[in-house]
């Protein structure tokens, strides 16, 4: 048997605790007062139980009222959300896409990209760090739509990149570091003496990496690029940090760029899976190719 609550019910009863009044929520829906008032009593009949207390003043929910009306209000965003959807996907549109990046690029790197994609769609965006290996498997196991990350010598046949911009790498730590009075070239065998702060691999199933990293080298590793820099910051250890990222950071004094470590480039390309595409995930591409800044 159908029920007898209806999403034209819902949307009265919503209309109705919004504005305050019968009379008022008949204005917004464009409705006589009565025809509101008679749906609402119909409502009551039907379902045997009593949504308004008219014994007051003025009505008022009951308890069980009140019941429908906030259970009614989540089945109205379900259905606005469904009916979105609908459209975004009737157009080409995807309802959501998530952009995965290394952790050595920083979030708001892509805030200019959202704030513009606001103006022309509405699907969801979702911005998620990955490290190292994670950055690829979250492509290829389908946990991101779009990559953005360090080129890497043999893309993955099924994975279409481009080259959007270079970044460069310098070793830094604490100003107040003990790193600072050591004589001598800053090789290998001189990091072996010094903890290095490492991000860890987010990779779930492949073999974790490491960059920069001595095996007998030691460690601390932390889970976000933030946690990394302020270990840095703190003087926990030594490490690598984007030259965009480590130089207002060596400017206010915070931290200092080791003498002799050698400062490395490399590309940032945008990667996605050949077999995937949507209106959402184009604009992104071009919007990247055209516009990135790291």
């Amino acid at each position: 048997m159908p029920s007898p609550i209806t999403l034209e019910a819902l949307h009265i009863l919503d209309a109705i605790e919004r504005r305050g009044s019968f009379a008022a929520a008949a204005v917004e829906l464009e409705r006589a007062p009565s025809s509101l008032s008679y749906q609402i009593q119909k409502l009551e009949q039907d379902l045997d139980l009593i949504i308004f207390d008219r014994s007051g003043h003025k009505a008022s929910f009951t308890d069980a009222g009140r019941l429908i009306l906030n259970q009614g209000r989540q089945i109205l965003a379900v259905t606005d959300n469904m009916v979105t959807e609908a459209t975004l996907l009737a157009n080409g549109w995807e309802p959501d896409l998530t952009i995965a990046f290394d952790g050595i690029i920083t979030v708001d790197s892509f805030f200019p990209l959202v704030e513009a994609f606001s103006q022309v769609g509405k699907t969801r965006i979702k911005l998620q760090e990955e490290v190292l290996a994670g950055c690829w498997e979250s492509l290829l196991q389908g946990r991101s739509d779009l990559l953005v990350c360090p080129k890497i010598k043999a893309t993955p046949p099924e994975v279409k990149s481009e080259v959007i911009g270079k970044f460069s790498m310098v070793w830094v730590a604490s100003s107040s570091h003990y790193i600072h009075n050591r004589k001598g070239v800053f090789d290998e065998e001189a990091r072996e003496k010094y903890r290095v702060i490492a991000i860890a691999d987010t990779a779930r199933e492949q073999a974790a990496l490491s960059v920069n990293i001595l095996q007998k080298q030691p460690r601390l590793t932390v889970t976000s690029f933030y946690a990394k820099v302020e270990a840095l910051k703190a003087g926990l250890g030594i490490g690598t940090l984007p030259k965009q990222v480590a130089m207002p950071l060596v400017d206010s004094g915070d931290l200092k760029l080791i003498e002799g470590g050698e400062e490395r480039s490399a590309d940032i390309v945008v990667a996605w899976r050949r077999n995937t595409s949507g209106e959402a995930k184009s604009w992104c591409i071009q919007y990247l190719k055209n516009q990135w800044k790291i």
